[in-house]
């Protein structure tokens, strides 16, 4: 499922550069997680040893992107400090130069600014700022289904706004698409893509009321499962009334008893 980028380029006559950029859902596909690429240190990382046990959000950008790019890791910063969730130990960031040629050091660089900007912890360990070849690169953006463009004229990229969250495997499990992405969307989608294992009975019930919609990337709510859930509530509510005064009643009668006097 492709986002609207290349269909109005199409039809509303959009710059060339525009066609073909967008954004398909490829959900559940598989991250080519044996992909190599250069961490912030200047390191040859695997893709795949992001991925322990917890799930992770991949954002594509470049770093020397003048606008979009940056709003969209602001963003994410903003939704991670809102989240109830701790990064690093309830799932990692990974975030991926589309620009081949960019370097280790430009991400420790970039790296170096959202730590700071970052007002929670862990983005030390948990915030992964990575650069690589132009193969690697389209491999990975291939299988996350982000098309790009290069405009030698402006000699910016042309490209769409979106994080995506995988699972501890390497699926994609859901795309946020925008630049601001709501917290509540946000852990919700994490603990999907975690199986559970860092939800709790309240994330059971906003993922039992809410409803991921991958035509908007965001959750909606289900009014079906929550007149459900206030159902269940009004008759539990009726049930413990009905007994409390069935017991009142049957205390008054005993105690009437026991005093020889009629009830």
């Amino acid at each position: 499922m492709a986002l609207a980028i290349p269909l109005v380029a199409q039809q509303y006559g959009l710059p060339a550069i525009a066609r073909g950029v967008g954004i398909d859902q490829n959900l559940n596909a598989q991250l080519p997680l044996e992909l190599t690429f250069k961490d912030e240190t200047g390191q040859t990382v695997r893709l795949g040893q992001y991925f322990r046990q917890k799930p992770v959000v991949l954002a594509l950008v470049y770093y020397e992107c003048p606008m979009l790019c940056n709003m969209v890791l602001n963003g994410l910063t903003h939704s991670m400090e809102q989240s109830t969730l701790d990064l690093g130990k309830d799932y990692e960031v990974v975030t991926v130069s589309f620009n081949p040629h960019e370097t280790w050091q430009l991400a420790a660089s970039k790296k170096a600014n959202y730590v700071e900007k970052y007002k929670g912890k862990g983005a030390v360990e948990g915030w992964h700022f990575l650069t690589g070849q132009e193969a690697n690169i389209k491999k990975l953006a291939d299988a996350a289904g982000f098309h790009y463009k290069y405009d030698p004229i402006s000699k910016q990229f042309a490209h769409a706004s979106a994080i995506m969250v995988i699972t501890p495997e390497g699926r994609i499990a859901r795309y946020f698409y925008g630049i601001e992405y709501k917290p509540r969307d946000f852990r919700l989608g994490l603990v999907e893509a975690s199986q559970h294992k860092i939800g709790s009975p309240v994330d059971a019930i906003m993922l039992f009321c809410f409803h991921y919609d991958p035509m908007t990337g965001k959750y909606g709510l289900i009014i079906t499962n929550v007149i459900r859930i206030l159902g269940s509530a009004t008759v539990i509510a009726l049930g413990a009334l009905l007994f409390v005064l069935i017991r009142r009643d049957r205390n008054r009668h005993d105690a009437s008893a026991a005093l020889g006097r009629p009830a």
